[in-house]
């Protein structure tokens, strides 16, 4: 269980995060959705200590995670929201690092490590600097990384951006057999249909502000006949939008 309590984050005068208090239980997909500078990524990296919060507490299987950090860690893996990070080393380079942070040697994820590289295509390219890849190339290294030690808690920041169609779906399964097993998956994403195809439970923010927490099938129960980007769009957009696209485009708005 993962239990946040009012989370607040400031970067300077900028509120980034406001109060934001909600649980996180085990077994399930947990998404995180809204436009950029919502505080999504904060939220992420605060859960997995890139960043202290300015107040608020984080509890994560009944430990505080400001005075547990080391611990805390081991349950978690990250995928950042950028692939952009040790670019000078070879993925396979990069994968024996994260394996030595969670204790793991090489024979113990030997098999793992074999099955990811085979199903995201890696092996080609497995012994070249990550500086020659592309950006999805650098996305599926960085994904094997973080899933390679298999602790019970992935958190992963925007995974899919950049994936080929095969590797998001590929990705999309493991995220499923997951949280099947008991664990806990928590993502974010801009993409409604794919908030709509995993999650369990969905957080949407808008500026830094919590304005539902819940799953899909509640959220579409209380706005019947509408869709969930017509939903999202009504709680997390700008009313008027409507209108300036309307008067970018030259038509009148209804």
């Amino acid at each position: 269980m993962i239990e946040i309590h009012d989370l607040t984050k400031r970067y300077g005068n900028q509120l980034a995060l406001n109060q934001l208090s909600l649980q996180i239980a085990p077994g399930q997909i947990f998404g995180f959705l809204g436009h950029n500078g919502a505080g999504k990524s904060t939220t992420l990296k605060s859960l997995v200590s890139i960043i202290n919060p300015t107040s608020g507490s984080i509890i994560i299987d009944g430990l505080d995670l400001a005075q547990n950090r080391q611990a805390c860690k081991e349950k978690i893996s990250y995928v950042p929201d950028t692939p952009d990070i040790f670019l000078q080393l070879s993925a396979v380079e990069y994968w024996e690092l994260l394996a030595a942070a969670y204790n793991q040697s090489a024979a113990d994820v030997q098999q793992r490590r074999q099955q990811l590289v085979a199903l995201f295509d890696m092996g080609a390219h497995a012994e070249e600097p990550m500086a020659s890849y592309s950006h999805g190339m650098r996305q599926k290294a960085i994904l094997i990384g973080a899933l390679l030690p298999d602790p019970d808690i992935w958190i992963l920041d925007e995974p899919l951006q950049g994936l080929d169609p095969q590797a998001a779906f590929d990705l999309k399964k493991l995220m499923k057999a997951h949280a099947a097993k008991g664990r806990t998956v928590i993502f974010s994403t801009h993409n409604l249909d794919t908030a709509q195809q995993l999650c369990d439970q969905l957080a949407i923010l808008k500026k830094g502000e919590l304005i539902y927490n819940g799953s899909v099938s509640q959220l579409l129960a209380v706005h019947p006949e509408q869709s969930l980007e017509t939903i999202y769009l009504q709680m997390a957009g700008q009313a008027a939008n409507g209108q300036l696209v309307d008067e970018i485009e030259g038509e009148p708005h209804e």
